[in-house]
């Protein structure tokens, strides 16, 4: 392999540890309620998703106060409804925005717009286009949920899939299973932190410590079987604390559970450059695992779903988080065993690799807690 390759792959690396997505990814909560002709709205979406087309702090200091956000009310209103539109029967519902509240979820901040509209006739069907943040976020999502005479249907909307039509009679449950377990697998994709993690696991996964140092496998076997008790242990635990946090079982400020997600990236990126622990690493990536699924959990709690409908986006969210899981360790474990006996390919993979992910981890520690201290 030349040093093009080598300088891709470092930039590969890079490019998955982006700071500018050290949070939990983009998401608003759209819940509508239908009575007759009329609906009945509540948006809440993250101040700071607002705060960068709207430039809402305006003294910089990090923090948003109801002085900055008042004046600007009617800004952040007219900016929200004019990225969405709802109809029926091929006929717009024209929106009514009624007012704005903040709210607090488990990851911060929310503007909550709260508004009607009217239908000229009783709609069976709800076409929604949704396109907020298309032009500066292409990973944003939003989570949409109808309500209709005790009949629920959900979608989730973006740039990449930005209108649907809702049955009012309500969303079969398997296709709120599909929704979410594509969602599920999205959002290891777009929730970096949780990509670099597993990342940080697999990186030795060719290589056996000897000392304070790795050297490469013989044989094939031992790294699947490697691979298979880290990979079983990260997602058995992160599915036990989604679940417990997702049924409000338990819960952690969405904070700590930030700034101990970086920690874990760093303690594991950290032991590949210099293992302290070179055995059972599958112990590791279930302790830590369990750390991991309440930043999941945190989706699923801010739709408010009731409990079947819960269960079943559970369900799918965990599969599809599977699946993606699945896909990076498809596309990794290949090239750190075909290169596992190049002495440069140690050096750029697991040690630069690894360098760079605890850097970036540690620029998320220090970013994280300014958050929760300021």
């Amino acid at each position: 392999m030349n040093h093009g390759w080598k300088t891709l792959l470092i930039c590969w690396l890079l490019g998955l540890s982006s700071p500018a997505l050290a949070h939990k990814p983009s998401d608003s909560y759209l819940t509508i309620s239908v009575d007759g002709n009329d609906l009945r709205g509540r948006w809440d979406v993250a101040l700071r998703d607002l705060d960068t087309p709207l430039v809402l702090d305006t003294d910089g200091n990090g923090k948003l106060t109801w002085g900055e956000l008042k004046p600007r009310q009617a800004d952040i209103i007219r900016y929200v409804f004019t990225h969405i539109s709802l109809s029926s029967a091929g006929q717009t519902c024209p929106l009514q925005p009624k007012d704005m509240l903040i709210d607090h979820h488990t990851d911060g901040a929310y503007a909550v717009l709260l508004f009607n509209a009217r239908c000229a006739v009783q709609p069976a069907k709800l076409e929604i286009d949704y396109r907020l943040f298309a032009d500066i976020d292409t990973l944003h999502k939003g989570l949409i949920n109808v309500i209709n005479d005790g009949a629920m249907a959900t979608a989730i909307l973006g740039l990449d899939h930005p209108q649907e039509v809702l049955d009012l009679r309500g969303k079969p449950l398997h296709s709120v299973f599909t929704d979410f377990m594509l969602d599920g697998m999205w959002h290891i994709w777009r929730g970096f932190d949780h990509a670099l993690f597993l990342i940080a696991l697999l990186l030795p996964a060719s290589w056996v410590a000897r000392g304070h140092g790795w050297e490469a496998v013989d044989s094939p076997r031992p790294v699947v079987l490697e691979l298979l008790r880290i990979v079983t242990a990260f997602t058995a635990a992160h599915a036990i604390t989604l679940t417990l946090a997702t049924f409000h079982l338990v819960s952690l400020p969405a904070a700590l559970v930030e700034i101990g997600i970086a920690v874990t990236i760093l303690l594991a990126a950290v032991n590949n450059i210099y293992p302290v622990v070179q055995r059972r690493l599958w112990l590791v990536a279930f302790a830590f695992g369990l750390i991991h699924g309440f930043g999941f959990a945190n989706v699923l709690i801010d739709m408010a779903l009731p409990p079947l409908h819960l269960a079943v986006a559970l369900a799918g969210f965990n599969l599809g988080v599977e699946a993606g899981q699945l896909g990076i360790v498809i596309l990794l474990l290949p090239v750190l065993y075909m290169y596992r006996q190049q002495r440069w390919f140690k050096r750029v993979a697991l040690y630069g690799g690894s360098g760079a992910i605890s850097i970036f981890a540690v620029m998320w520690i220090m970013e994280r807690s300014a958050m929760l201290t300021g």
